[in-house]
């Protein structure tokens, strides 16, 4: 009874609810990865995107003063993450905060011989259990560069993984899904990327991802959808359990490339 309730009250909201065009155009033109979407992906985000914007506050902290163009922008990245899957995805918290450029966070923690120590850090960007998801405008504005950077997507993984708990690498599955399939790709994939920067290897994978494994599964989420031919190439286990994760396959939107999408999921 509540999936067709909420299916209702999605229609009633896209026939009603607006999204100015020269907006969304411009958020499609500035997202490399959006660009590459067929005319029914794009369809399909929209439908998303007019979504979350009604269920979801996007306000500015301090003195920055958020538009239109923002938000758009904003909600289309946070969008591509679930462009297979559901709103639902991203339930249980309400808000976006958005800094203009990196903002301090302090926290205090107590190491292993009982010392309290309090640090000072500045972040591009952060999601909290439950809570909001806070953003640096600067670094939002400028994903889509083809770098594997993307502080949205990032955030936004973190959100998806911490469906289950506190984020650390391991989201809820999709039925059909193997646990153990993912867990032993994650944990291999984590551990020899960690040992290949104490070698100076080369590698087009973010050197953050080594942080832990919610870090990496983050990092590599945000390249998949950026660099996904570089996640193909380094880690081809991680790419299949990404597709399958997302519905989703990047690389096929790449000209040269015509790897096999999973099917679709669940649309608006």
């Amino acid at each position: 009874m509540f999936g067709a309730l909420r299916r209702w009250r999605r229609s009633r909201i896209l026939r009603r609810a607006t999204l100015d065009e020269k907006l969304w155009r411009a958020a499609l033109e500035r997202y490399a990865f959006l660009r590459a979407l067929s005319a029914e992906e794009r369809a399909r985000l929209r439908d998303w995107v007019v979504l979350f914007l009604h269920e979801k506050s996007i306000v500015g902290a301090g003195r920055l003063a958020m538009r239109d163009e923002m938000r758009v922008c904003i909600a289309a990245q946070a969008c591509m993450l679930i462009l297979n899957l559901d709103l639902d995805c991203y339930r249980g918290w309400v808000e976006v905060i958005v800094y203009p450029d990196e903002f301090v966070v302090e926290y205090e923690f107590v190491d292993e011989d009982g010392v309290a120590h309090r640090v000072e850090e500045p972040m591009t960007g952060e999601s909290w259990l439950a809570g909001p998801v806070i953003l640096s405008w600067a670094d939002a504005r400028h994903g889509g560069r083809d770098t594997g950077y993307n502080v949205v997507l990032h955030e936004f993984a973190h959100k998806l993984d911490m469906l289950n708990g506190d984020a650390n690498g391991f989201p809820p599955l999709h039925p059909g899904m193997d646990r153990a399939a993912w867990t032993q790709v994650f944990r291999s994939a984590y551990e020899g990327f960690c040992a290949r920067l104490e070698r100076r290897e080369d590698t087009r994978i973010d050197e953050y991802a080594a942080e832990n494994p919610a870090e990496f599964f983050a990092v590599l989420s945000e390249a998949f959808f950026e660099t996904p031919e570089a996640v193909h190439a380094e880690y081809p286990a991680v790419y299949r359990q990404l597709s399958l994760f997302y519905r989703q396959d990047p690389m096929a939107r790449v000209p040269g490339y015509g790897v096999q999408a999973p099917a679709p999921g669940a649309g608006p």
